[in-house]
């Protein structure tokens, strides 16, 4: 399979064209699925530090 930077250029090009700037609502829903998903990963790694922390003082 051989890279052809036309065809390449040409696909990127079509993909901007199709691509559209979200709207606010739209922004702040993802925004908001992040901070989610953010805080969510935050928490079980808080909740593991802490139970291992835990489980060490008591030895």
């Amino acid at each position: 399979m051989k890279l052809n930077p036309k065809q390449t250029l040409r696909n990127m090009a079509n993909t901007m064209k199709m691509a559209k700037k979200p709207d606010r609502d739209e922004y702040s829903q993802h925004l908001r699925l992040v901070m989610f998903g953010i805080a969510g990963v935050g928490s079980i790694g808080f909740i593991i530090q802490f139970v291992f922390s835990v489980i060490t003082f008591g030895r």
